[in-house]
């Protein structure tokens, strides 16, 4: 049985950068920094999947549950960035969440670092204040204070 969520990951051209990034403009914490994983273990993993496998991998997040970013780079293969008409309503994973507490500032304080916002303020719905952004490599966040601090963000009303 499934019995929880562990992980999203994000795949960049440069792990090390991106880790720079995730940690200095959003204030994630390095939970294990970039390694190189190669070999039979990886091979075994994923070689099906993404033939000749090396993997650079990171991960980031705020304290040290399953609930973290993987960041991921394939030094052996040269990656495609994000379509430039690519939009949160293609098919697949569309954003991450990031909780805040106080979205005002949160956002001022990003925008500061060259955040591009892809929204120009702050909407109210269902209990959270939300206001939606793109790191340097296409992937879409949306900031979200909640109303109900001791609720999850989807219990705000």
């Amino acid at each position: 049985m499934i019995t929880g969520l562990a992980h999203a990951a994000v795949c960049v051209p440069d792990a090390q950068q991106a880790v720079d990034w995730y940690t200095s403009v959003l204030g994630l914490r390095v939970i294990s920094p970039p390694y190189l994983m190669e070999g039979d273990e990886i091979r075994a993993d994923m070689e099906e999947l993404v033939p000749g496998v090396a993997v650079r991998a990171a991960i980031v997040g705020f304290d040290r549950t399953d609930h973290v970013i993987e960041i991921i780079e394939y030094p052996n293969h040269t990656s495609r960035p994000r379509p430039p008409d690519a939009d949160i309503t293609d098919v697949g994973i569309s954003h991450l969440g990031l909780l805040c507490d106080d979205i005002v500032a949160t956002r001022a304080d990003l925008e500061a670092h060259g955040v591009v916002f892809l929204v120009s303020g702050v909407a109210e719905i269902a209990g959270l204040r939300t206001t939606w952004f793109r790191d340097p490599f296409g992937v879409v966040f949306i900031l979200l204070e909640k109303s109900k601090q001791q609720k999850p963000y989807y219990r705000q009303l």
